[in-house]
């Protein structure tokens, strides 16, 4: 088959600077690694940047951004809220639910007609279309368009939307997969019986950087060890965990150990955690590299990720990783880099960090074995191979 000299890239957000989501971080470095291969690029998405609320705060219409051309299209509006969210508690409840329900939920998701629209209209203007995470209305109606050339990046988790009856169509119907780790891809399998020759793993690049261990701390002041979480808070991220964990660490250790957050969302700690606290919310690259290199562990308690990002910035960083054994991908990617550990329950959670502070030689080669993973296995050469091998066959 010919090479792919023109794709769409489809996802829900798009930013020019800012980090707004995994999945889309993940799909605009896939798209501007093609645009710099010297494929034709265009990069379709919404007008929205809030995840919580949608609103379409980009004007709609055409710009180009580091040589890949980013379309806008308004998200529906007319979307009845309460039956969507009716059906999604529904279903994170696991209870109850039919496929009536469930085409409810997908009806009432975030989507975009226009955008849609214009898929009709000029997909014949792709060799391939690549389109992710699975989550959203707008890329399940958009898979069913043409099929045929359409590569799924499902960002796939076991959660109960993995489980609608409505996902085996999405999974059915595309051509292919690019999927972030091993553990994904046969949760895939097992979830959908996706055919092997389907199948790719490709993951997301990274460019290895130094950062300055001492610069965080002197900026903020902070004197005391502390461990790191970057990202969003929320149960499904594990952040309520971490903050019970760390409440009954310093107690019961007597350890100063500080928590350090960047990243959005609430921060519910107890009060006599809240002083030792330390919340920076959405900082540049270089300062949350800086924080992560200063730290002794970054904490990724997640059990819900296709791929940690964040995980591997941090082995670049040079800091070990504390993971949450139910976190499969997470758990291995520690396994595969020998560069972090995993705790079950709140005992492992204390032994180990426990470790971590008193064996600072253990950090070192632990932190030493995540960076040479990630060099190896999540370079730009070794990705882009994996990435254009699956575009073009």
């Amino acid at each position: 088959m010919p090479r792919a000299e023109r794709i769409a890239f489809v996802t829900p957000r798009f930013s020019e600077q800012a980090t707004i989501g995994g999945a889309e971080t993940l799909i605009k470095n896939l798209a501007l690694r093609a645009a710099k291969a010297g494929r034709k690029v265009t990069l379709l998405t919404t007008c929205a940047q809030d995840h919580f609320t949608w609103e379409n705060s980009i004007p709609p219409g055409r710009t180009t951004v580091d040589g890949i051309d980013v379309e806008y299209f308004p998200v529906d509006e007319d979307r009845d809220l309460e039956t969507f969210l009716r059906a999604q508690n529904a279903i994170c409840a696991q209870g109850a639910y039919t496929e009536e329900d469930e085409e409810a939920w997908m009806r009432n998701n975030v989507n975009s007609r226009a955008l849609n629209e214009h898929l009709r209209k000029h997909g014949d203007a792709y060799d391939r279309i690549v389109m992710g995470p699975y989550l959203f209305g707008l890329i399940y109606y958009a898979a069913h368009i043409h099929p045929q050339k359409t590569l799924l990046v499902p960002c796939l988790h076991d959660e109960p939307f993995a489980w609608l009856r409505i996902m085996q169509s999405l999974f059915d119907h595309v051509s292919g997969f690019l999927f972030n780790t091993e553990p994904e891809q046969e949760l895939a399998r097992r979830l959908f019986d996706v055919p092997p020759g389907k199948c790719a793993v490709v993951g997301m690049g990274l460019e290895p950087f130094d950062a300055d261990p001492k610069a965080f701390a002197a900026r903020h002041g902070l004197s005391e060890p502390y461990i790191m979480y970057a990202g969003r808070r929320e149960p499904l991220k594990g952040t309520p965990l971490l903050l019970d964990y760390m409440r009954t660490f310093r107690e019961r250790t007597g350890e100063d150990i500080r928590l350090v957050f960047t990243g959005s969302g609430p921060i519910e700690a107890a009060p006599e955690l809240e002083p030792f606290i330390l919340d920076v919310g959405f900082v540049s690259e270089e300062e949350k590299r800086e924080a992560m290199a200063g730290a002794l562990a970054f904490v990724h308690p997640s059990v819900n990720e296709s791929l940690g990002i964040v995980l591997l910035e941090a082995w670049l960083a040079r800091v070990p990783a504390l993971v949450h054994a139910r976190g499969a991908v997470l758990r291995w990617q520690c396994e595969q880099s020998g560069g972090g550990l995993w705790f079950r329950h709140y005992p492992d959670f204390e032994e180990e960090l426990r470790l971590l502070i008193d064996q600072p030689e253990l950090r070192k080669q632990l932190a030493a074995s995540g960076r040479a993973y990630v060099e190896n296995t999540y370079s730009w050469t070794a990705v882009e191979q994996r990435l254009f091998a699956a575009l073009d066959q």
